[in-house]
């Protein structure tokens, strides 16, 4: 299975659904793979507006 980012939420998945905020159109044009283990304590996460731990792409398009 190939994975895909959401637009909006940026979380990459390899279902057809994000599991995040539940959007259809995921893309599987995206770069950068950033995984946040702790998001309280994450400047990256702080950066990237992510309150939950998990695999995102820093830029979706």
């Amino acid at each position: 299975m190939s994975e895909k980012a959401c637009p909006t939420c940026h979380i990459v998945t390899t279902g057809n659904v994000c599991p995040k905020c539940k959007s259809t159109s995921l893309s599987s044009d995206f770069s950068g793979l950033v995984i946040i283990f702790d998001p309280e304590n994450s400047e990256i996460a702080k950066a990237m507006k992510v309150k939950e731990k998990g695999r995102y792409a820093l830029r979706v398009r």
